[in-house]
C-alpha cells in the first residue's frame, strides 16, 4: 500500500485496520513486519534483476553483433587482399604475390565457415552465402585461370584479357552483401546499446524508488510496532516496578488487548490481586499464629483442655482440627490410663501362665528323651535284621551264580557231545566211502589178474601185482569195517552222554529258578528293612528335633515371664507418666480383656521298650509311632 493510499484512505478505515493490528499477537505481528520487508525487497530484487537480464541480453546481442560485424569485415578484407595480391601477381610473376594470394585465399574460407556458423538469421546467411557463391564464380572465372596463365608463362596475355574484361574482373559482386551485412549489425549494436541504456537507467530507478519504498515501509512499521509493543511495554514495566515496590492500589493499562501484552497486563492484575490478598492473608495469619502458639504453650504444660475459640474464618478447619486433636489426646490418655492398669493385671497372669507353662515343657522334654532313647534301640534292632537279610542275599545271589555257571558247563558239553556225535557220523561215512573204494579196487585187481592170465608170460609180473593189490584192498576193507563198527559204537555212547548231560542241565536250570526266586524275595526282604531302618531313622530324627523345639520353647517360656515381668513394671512406669496430663470428663472404658483359661497339665506315662526281631518288630515299631 503506498503512501498516497494510505493518505487517501478514510479514518474509520484506518482505526480499524490499526485495531485488527493490535489485535494480532506479537509474534505474528514481527512476522507480518518482516514479511511486508521482505516482499518489499523480493519486489525490487526482481524487477532490478529483470533490468539486469536486459542489460545481459543486450550485450550478449551486441557482443554478438560486433564479432559477426569483425568476420564481415575480415572477409571483405581478406576477397580484397587476394585480388590486390592476384594483380601484383599478374605484373611481376613474383611468387611472394601467389605465396599472399593464396593465405587471403585461406583466410577469406575460413572466415566464411566460421561467419556462417555465428550467424542464426535465414536473411543474413543468406547475405553471406550471396559472397561466397560470387568468390567462388570469381575464382573459376577470373584468378585460378590467370594464375594459371602465368604459371604457364602467359603473363602478357593474362593481362590483356584483365585489360579487355573491364568490371567483369572487379569483386564488387563479393563486398557488397558483405557491407550489407555490415550496415545491418551495425543497426543491431546501435539498438544493443540503447537497449541497454535504457535497462541500465530503469534499474537505476528501480533501485532508488526500491530503496526509498522499503526504508518507508520499515519507518511505517518500526512506528507501528514502537506503538504497538514498545510503549504498552515500557508501561507495564512501571507499572510492575510499582507493585513490586509494595504499591497495591496501581492501575494496569492494556488488559482489554487480545495479544501476548493484554495477557501479561492480565497477569499483573492478578499479581496486584495476589498482593492484596497475600496482605490480608498476612494479618490474619498473624492473629492466628498467636492463638495457636498460646494452645500450644498451654498443650506442653499438659493441660488437653486447651480449645482455640477466637480464630478468623480462614482457619476454622485449622482450629477444628486442633480442638479435635486435643479431645482425642484427652480421651486417649484416659484410655491410656485405664489400659495401663489392664496390661498390668494381664501381664501377672502372663507371667503365671509362663512359669505353668515352664514346668509342663520341661516334663514334656524329660518324656521325649525317653521316648529317643527307645526308638534308638529299635533302630539298632531293625537295622541288625536289614544287615543279616543283606547277607542272606549275597549268598544267594552267589548259589544263584554259581547255579549259573554250571548251567553254563552243562550247555557247553552237550554242544561238545553233539559235536563230537556229529563228528563221528561224518567219520562212519568216511570209513564208508572208504570200504566202497576198497571193493572197487579188488574188482579191480581181479579183472587186472584176468587179463594176466591171457598175457600169458608177458603178464606173470602184472598178475603178481594185481594179486597184491587184492590182498591189500581185502586187508583195507577188512579194517575199514572194524572201525566202522567201533565208531558206531561210541556214536550210541556218546548219545547217551548227549541225552544225560541234557537232562543234568534241566535239572540245573530248575535250581537256578529256584535259587533266582529264594534271591528275589531276600533281596525284597533286605530292602524292607532297610527301608524300616530309614524310617525309624527319620522317626528318631523328628522325635530328637522335637525334644529341640520343646527345649527351645522352653527357654522362649523363661523369656516370656522375663518379659511378663518386664512388662509389667514398664506398665507401672507408664501409669505414672500419663498422670501428669490434666484432661477433660472421663472416656468410656476399654473392653474387658478375657484371660484364658488354665490348662492342666498332662500326664506323664513311662514309655515301653520293646524288642523284637523280624516283621513283628517293624509291626510294633509303626504302632508305637501312630499312638505317638
Amino acid at each position: 500500500m503506498s503512501f498516497r493510499e494510505l493518505r487517501n484512505q478514510r479514518p474509520d478505515q484506518l482505526q480499524e485496520d490499526v485495531l485488527m493490528f493490535r489485535t494480532l499477537s506479537i509474534p505474528r505481528k514481527l512476522g507480518f513486519s518482516f514479511l511486508v520487508i521482505n516482499a518489499s525487497a523480493a519486489i525490487m530484487m526482481v524487477v532490478f534483476f529483470a533490468n539486469v537480464w536486459m542489460i545481459r541480453s543486450a550485450t550478449a546481442g551486441s557482443n554478438h553483433s560486433q564479432e559477426v560485424y569483425a568476420k564481415a569485415l575480415t572477409l571483405e578484407t581478406s576477397i580484397l587482399r587476394e585480388n590486390s595480391q592476384l594483380r601484383g601477381y599478374l605484373v611481376t610473376a613474383d611468387p611472394s604475390y601467389l605465396k599472399s594470394f593464396n593465405e587471403a585465399r585461406a583466410e577469406h574460407d575460413a572466415t566464411t565457415v566460421a561467419l556462417e556458423a555465428l550467424l542464426t538469421s535465414p536473411e543474413r546467411r543468406e547475405l553471406v552465402t550471396t559472397s561466397r557463391h560470387e568468390a567462388a564464380k570469381w575464382r573459376h572465372d577470373w584468378s585460378d585461370r590467370l594464375v594459371a596463365m602465368v604459371k604457364a608463362g602467359q603473363r602478357e596475355a593474362a593481362e590483356q584479357a584483365v585489360r579487355d574484361a573491364g568490371k567483369k574482373v572487379l569483386t564488387s559482386a563479393i563486398v557488397l552483401p558483405l557491407r550489407d551485412l555490415r550496415e545491418q549489425e551495425t543497426a543491431a549494436i546501435a539498438r544493443n546499446s540503447e537497449r541497454q541504456a535504457q535497462a541500465l537507467t530503469t534499474a537505476t530507478i528501480a533501485l532508488v524508488l526500491g530503496g526509498l519504498a522499503l526504508i518507508g515501509v520499515a519507518v511505517m512499521l518500526q512506528m507501528a510496532l514502537s506503538r504497538s509493543i514498545a510503549r504498552p511495554i515500557t508501561a507495564l514495566t512501571r507499572r510492575m516496578a510499582d507493585l513490586a515496590a509494595g504499591k497495591n492500589g496501581i492501575d494496569v493499562p492494556n488488559a482489554d488487548r487480545a495479544d501476548e501484552l493484554g495477557d501479561m497486563a492480565r497477569a499483573v492484575l492478578v499479581f496486584r490481586d495476589a498482593a492484596q490478598a497475600k496482605l490480608t492473608a498476612d494479618q490474619e495469619r498473624e492473629l492466628a499464629m498467636r492463638a495457636i502458639g498460646d494452645g500450644l504453650h498451654r498443650l506442653s504444660e499438659a493441660d488437653l483442655t486447651v480449645r482455640l475459640t477466637a480464630l478468623p474464618g480462614s482457619f476454622a478447619a485449622l482450629a477444628h482440627d486442633f480442638n479435635g486433636a486435643a479431645a482425642k489426646l484427652s480421651d486417649l490418655t484416659c484410655n491410656v490410663r485405664r489400659s495401663v492398669e489392664t496390661i498390668k493385671q494381664n501381664a501377672d497372669e502372663i507371667s503365671q501362665s509362663a512359669r505353668d507353662l515352664s514346668a509342663r515343657s520341661e516334663q514334656q522334654a524329660s518324656s521325649l528323651r525317653e521316648t529317643a532313647a527307645a526308638m534308638d534301640e529299635i533302630t539298632g534292632t531293625v537295622r541288625e535284621g536289614a544287615t543279616n537279610a543283606a547277607s542272606a542275599n549275597a549268598a544267594m545271589a552267589d548259589a544263584r551264580n554259581a547255579a549259573e555257571q554250571g548251567g553254563e558247563v552243562v550247555r557247553k558239553s552237550v554242544e561238545a557231545m553233539n559235536g563230537i556225535d556229529k563228528a563221528s557220523r561224518e567219520i562212519a561215512d568216511i570209513i564208508s566211502v572208504i570200504d566202497g573204494i576198497a571193493f572197487q579196487t579188488n574188482l579191480l585187481a581181479l579183472n587186472a589178474g584176468v587179463e594176466a592170465a591171457r598175457a600169458g608170460e608177458a603178464g606173470k609180473g602184472f598178475a603178481v601185482v594185481a594179486s597184491e593189490v587184492r590182498a591189500l584192498a581185502q586187508r583195507s576193507a577188512d579194517a575199514a569195517s572194524d572201525v566202522k563198527t567201533r565208531i558206531l559204537s561210541a556214536i550210541n555212547h556218546v548219545q547217551s552222554g548227549v541225552q544225560l548231560v541234557g537232562e543234568t542241565g534241566q535239572a540245573l536250570n530248575k535250581i537256578i529258578d529256584r535259587v533266582g526266586s529264594v534271591s528275589t524275595i531276600m533281596d525284597t526282604i533286605a530292602r524292607a528293612s532297610d527301608h524300616q531302618a530309614q524310617s525309624l531313622g527319620q522317626v528318631n530324627i523328628a522325635i530328637n528335633e522335637m525334644d529341640g523345639v520343646t527345649q527351645q520353647n522352653a527357654a522362649m517360656v523363661e523369656e516370656s515371664t522375663a518379659a511378663a515381668n518386664l512388662l509389667a513394671r514398664e506398665s507401672e512406669q507408664l501409669a505414672g507418666a500419663v498422670a501428669i496430663f490434666a484432661v477433660d470428663e472421663p472416656a468410656r472404658a476399654p473392653a474387658p480383656v478375657q484371660r484364658p483359661r488354665a490348662v492342666a497339665a498332662p500326664v506323664r506315662s513311662t514309655p515301653r521298650v520293646v524288642r523284637s526281631t523280624g516283621n513283628t518288630a517293624l509291626a510294633t515299631v509303626e504302632d508305637d509311632w501312630s499312638s505317638f
